[in-house]
C-alpha cells in the first residue's frame, strides 16, 4: 500500500471508493450530483490517495487555508492505520497547524482524531441536515 498525490486520472476510482464509504457510513450524508466535483472543491490545495493493487483505499485533501477535507477510508481497508497515515502525509506536506471539522455522528472519526492528539476547539451547527433531519452538529479540531 502506498500514499501518493491524487491525479485527475484517479477521480473515477476515488468516486468508487467514496460510494463504498457512503453505502456503509452515509458519508457524505447526501450523495452529490457530481461526486468528482465534490472531491475537488474550489478551495482544494492538494489531495492524496492510499492505493493498493490499483484500488483506491483512502483519500484526503487539504484546503488553501490548511483544513483537512474529504478524508475517508474504504470499509474493507479499515483497521490498517490508513487514516492516520493520510493525516500524517498532509501534516508533512503542509507543515502548519491544520484544522478539520467532523459531524457529531462520526463517532469513529472523532475517536481517531482524539487518539491522534487532535484537540476540539469548538462546535457549531452546519447548514446541511444530519441523518435525523436536523442541522448537523460539527465539532472543530486543530492538529497536535
Amino acid at each position: 500500500m502506498r500514499i501518493r498525490p491524487r491525479t485527475p486520472e484517479d477521480l473515477p476510482a476515488c468516486v468508487e471508493a467514496l460510494a463504498q464509504v457512503q453505502d456503509t457510513d452515509r458519508y457524505p450524508v447526501n450523495w452529490p450530483e457530481d461526486p468528482g466535483g465534490w472531491l475537488t472543491p474550489a478551495e482544494l490545495a492538494s489531495a492524496w490517495i492510499a492505493e493498493e493493487a490499483g484500488a483506491v483505499l483512502g483519500h484526503v485533501g487539504v484546503t488553501r487555508d490548511a483544513e483537512i477535507t474529504r478524508l475517508f477510508v474504504t470499509p474493507a481497508a479499515r483497521g490498517r492505520g490508513l487514516a492516520v497515515r493520510l493525516l500524517d502525509t498532509v501534516r508533512a506536506a503542509v507543515r502548519a497547524p491544520l484544522k478539520l471539522e467532523v459531524s457529531s455522528e462520526g463517532t469513529a472519526a472523532i475517536a481517531l482524531y482524539e487518539r491522534s492528539g487532535w484537540r476540539r476547539v469548538g462546535s457549531s451547527r452546519a447548514d446541511w441536515l444530519n441523518a435525523a433531519g436536523e442541522p448537523a452538529l460539527l465539532h472543530h479540531y486543530v492538529s497536535p
